[in-house]
């Protein structure tokens, strides 16, 4: 089969090394200061009670997953901030049972798909230090990262809580599972995964658990000649990812 130069161009773009700036850095924290400081005064408390449609699929069962705000990413200084939400609920559970599933970092594997190995770090009371080795793979998007974060959970009522968890090391293998597999220096790789972020809403009424997720990403960005065709593969990553996510963590639950 002969591919297009289009396709050969965007494969060989991809295929190339990409170097984090520190203006992708600097805007990627001043956005996520900036969700952090959206999500501290939003009301209502939950995305879904904010328009009757989503909050009617949700309670029919379904995963609703948007991007933030209608807009999937954000370009900065040679990089892509990725925002996305989602929302699940998850009838006859408690809040006990749902965070205990997402405390168990030491079981993540055995419940995401995307999760090939996952280690609890440390604990100190609400906060929480895990290791996960995560998978990344749509279309012409493929590595293995070892990543690690920073999680706090807060108890705001006896029915609602907040989590929230940042990225404090991200590393794609080079040659995952072969002998000579090794880290590639953080920030200096295929650059698919550069930073990530996890704001989470739990609330517990009508008789089970609305579970919420907004991911807040840092990716590389491409030549506009080829980003036409790349970003589809990502956004597709994004939306599958953050629906299986809450599709899986209600499935645990379930259990």
């Amino acid at each position: 089969m002969t591919r297009s130069p289009a396709l050969l161009l965007l494969a060989a773009s991809v295929c190339l090394a990409a170097d984090l700036k520190p203006e992708a850095t600097q805007a990627y924290d001043r956005y996520t200061r900036e969700t952090e400081a959206r999500l501290a005064s939003r009301k209502p408390f939950l995305w879904a009670d904010g328009s009757p449609e989503r909050l009617r699929q949700v309670q029919q069962g379904q995963v609703v997953v948007e991007p933030w705000n209608g807009k999937p990413d954000t370009s900065v200084p040679g990089a892509l901030i990725h925002d996305w939400i989602g929302v699940v609920f998850i009838p006859g559970a408690t809040l006990e049972k749902t965070l205990a599933v997402m405390q168990d970092y030491n079981h993540h594997k055995a419940v995401y798909h995307d999760v090939l190995d996952s280690k609890l770090l440390g604990q100190n009371g609400n906060d929480f230090k895990f290791y996960r080795l995560r998978q990344l793979k749509k279309g012409v998007i493929n590595g293995v990262y070892h990543t690690e974060f920073d999680a706090h959970y807060e108890r705001l009522s006896d029915a609602q809580w907040l989590s929230q968890s940042r990225s404090t090391l991200i590393a794609e293998l080079e040659n995952p599972g072969k002998p000579n597999q090794h880290e590639l220096p953080p920030g200096h790789d295929d650059g698919y995964l550069w930073r990530l972020n996890g704001y989470w809403r739990l609330e517990q009424r009508d008789g089970g658990v609305y579970l919420e997720c907004e991911a807040v990403s840092l990716t590389r960005s491409l030549p506009a000649l080829v980003g036409g065709l790349f970003a589809p593969a990502m956004r597709g990553l994004e939306s599958e990812t953050m629906t299986a996510t809450l599709q899986s963590t209600r499935d645990a639950v379930k259990k």
